[in-house]
């Protein structure tokens, strides 16, 4: 593993096991994230992406269950790491920054007891006086005044709670942070504060960030590199400023094409169609249904995701000569 990536990611299979069959909920997603980059994953809901986030964390309940795959955190793949030592693990090298700050913050204990929870069972020894300034200092790093620790979780807005669950997961200054629709619920003003407090404290502890959500304005405003999940996989990854300027795989354009714009006037585009089900998936491209592209070999080969440009790996069946043409 190079010096550059912070976490790589092979194979990873997530599948919810019901009375009708598995539900493929990630089938099979490959990609790295290099060290202080902001990686997003972006799809509409039920593409998997969530589901990835709660993967690397290990926190998939039954009927859920990590089925194949590596995920390498400092060349250790915390999928084969006894619970014990993933706990260990979570907060002090990958940390989560939830979807809903009301569900991660217990509504009965103050911020202030949050924190020294999460210090303490990480095995940080400080003296109080030590604590405490650590605690001030941890508020003031996310724009949060000192007596925001004597407050109960219903004290506050969803804002400053979002921004109290950020200074718990930067405490241990992880290698990683997974941020989960941080967002969600937020008014856009407040989406604002919340998105500049991620990256001013992510260049603060040199972390690397992987951002889920469906939100492409937000990714834009954000990430550096954006993967596009669809149906469990990658359908496209590339930096951020290449997919907007030209995306290649069918749903990436549509989905571009689909945005508000300030010169264009009329009715919202919409993708025709539905998302296929998860549940015993045939076989080929799972967006053919709903591509204006689909070719008869999309009904019979599932495509696989491989760079057909620089840096730019697209999953479609319509770049496989390009990539044949890019191999010595």
């Amino acid at each position: 593993m190079r010096d550059d990536i912070a976490l790589q990611v092979r194979d990873l299979r997530v599948h919810y096991h019901t009375p009708l069959g598995a539900v493929r909920a990630v089938d099979g997603v490959s990609f790295d994230l290099k060290a202080g980059e902001r990686l997003g994953l972006v799809g509409e809901s039920g593409s998997g992406k969530s589901t990835v986030a709660m993967a690397l964390m290990r926190l998939i309940k039954p009927p859920g269950r990590i089925e194949s795959g590596a995920a390498l955190l400092d060349n250790v793949d915390i999928f084969t790491l006894p619970e014990p030592e993933m706990r260990r693990l979570r907060l002090s090298s990958i940390a989560l920054v939830a979807q809903g700050a009301m569900n991660s913050l217990n509504p009965v204990i103050r911020v202030r007891n949050q924190i020294v929870d999460a210090l303490r069972d990480h095995g940080e020894t400080d003296a109080n006086a030590q604590m405490e300034a650590r605690i001030r200092a941890l508020l003031a790093s996310v724009g949060l005044p000192p007596e925001v620790a004597d407050k109960y979780p219903h004290q506050l807005s969803g804002g400053m709670k979002q921004r109290v669950v950020i200074a718990i997961a930067i405490s241990l200054r992880a290698k990683v942070i997974i941020a989960d629709e941080p967002t969600s619920a937020l008014d856009v003003v407040v989406q604002r504060q919340v998105i500049e407090t991620l990256r001013r404290v992510q260049k603060e502890i040199g972390a690397s960030i992987i951002m889920v959500g469906h939100d492409m304005g937000l990714m834009a405003q954000f990430v550096d590199r954006l993967g596009v999940m669809y149906a469990g996989t990658l359908a496209e990854t590339c930096d951020i400023e290449a997919l907007f300027r030209e995306p290649l795989h069918p749903y990436s354009q549509l989905l571009i094409a689909s945005l508000p714009t300030l010169d264009r006037k009329g009715a919202f585009q919409g993708i025709r169609g539905l998302t296929p089900s998860l549940l015993n998936r045939s076989s080929g491209c799972s967006f053919r249904s709903r591509c204006p592209r689909a070719m008869e070999r999309c009904s019979i080969d599932t495509p696989v995701l491989r760079e057909v440009r620089p840096n730019h790996f697209v999953a479609c069946h319509l770049y496989e000569m390009t990539a044949a043409e890019l191999t010595p």
